[in-house]
């Protein structure tokens, strides 16, 4: 079955399939931009400042555990954040969601070496998503990097990087920082679309999805 993924800004990523909607990192409005409207639909936050807790929402994923939505089976794991230290409580959650065939991993904004539990916790990964942009609180290019040559995903989707129609905390590096450094083919497009995991590339790409 088909399912794409497209960029809101930010951490946030709406992935659709035909029985479910998630809503990855909902509340945009930390970056200046719209909430994305999660009525009936799946909320996921990679952190719990991250939700916008629609009462109207299909369920809200904020937490490690085993969830089974529509066609995607999603497991959470606790991960430290990038601005907490080790002996702090892990307030970050990296997620594993699967559809069709293809496994999809989501990490926020995380410390910036996964450990054996977590990478163990992810398994293989299809796709990898994560955020670029540093500035301290979320992973910059060279820790992104290192956490890409863990998982080796096929497809790198790239997000949280600077964008002069978001107003982020801190500045963000742009995404060629990122892909400079990662050195690998980039491909631009303004929606993701996959069926199975035949249609994903033979190397490791980074997918640029515009902001939509």
């Amino acid at each position: 079955q088909m399912f794409e993924i497209e960029y809101k800004g930010g951490n946030g990523i709406v992935v659709s399939s035909k029985k479910a909607v998630l809503n990855i990192d909902p509340k945009l409005s930390l970056v200046g931009l719209k909430d994305i409207k999660t009525k009936d639909e799946v909320e996921l936050a990679t952190e719990v400042r991250f939700r916008v807790e629609n009462s109207d929402a299909r369920i809200i994923i904020d937490s490690p555990g085993e969830y089974e939505v529509g066609d995607f089976t999603i497991r959470g794991v606790a991960a430290t954040r990038n601005i907490d230290t080790a002996e702090q409580e892990k307030l970050s959650t990296i997620y594993r969601v699967e559809c069709s065939d293809v496994k999809i991993a989501v990490i926020g904004n995380v410390a910036p070496v996964l450990d054996e539990e977590q990478l163990e916790a992810i398994g293989m990964v299809d796709i990898l998503v994560l955020p670029v942009g540093g500035g301290g609180y979320t992973l910059d290019a060279t820790s992104a990097v290192a956490i890409v040559r863990q998982v080796e995903p096929k497809v790198v989707i790239p997000v949280h990087y600077a964008d002069s129609g978001l107003r982020y905390e801190v500045p963000q590096d742009t995404l060629e920082v990122f892909t400079q450094e990662l050195s690998v083919p980039v491909e631009s497009i303004t929606k993701y679309k996959l069926k199975s995991s035949a249609g994903l590339p033979p190397t490791m790409t980074v997918v640029e999805v515009a902001r939509s």
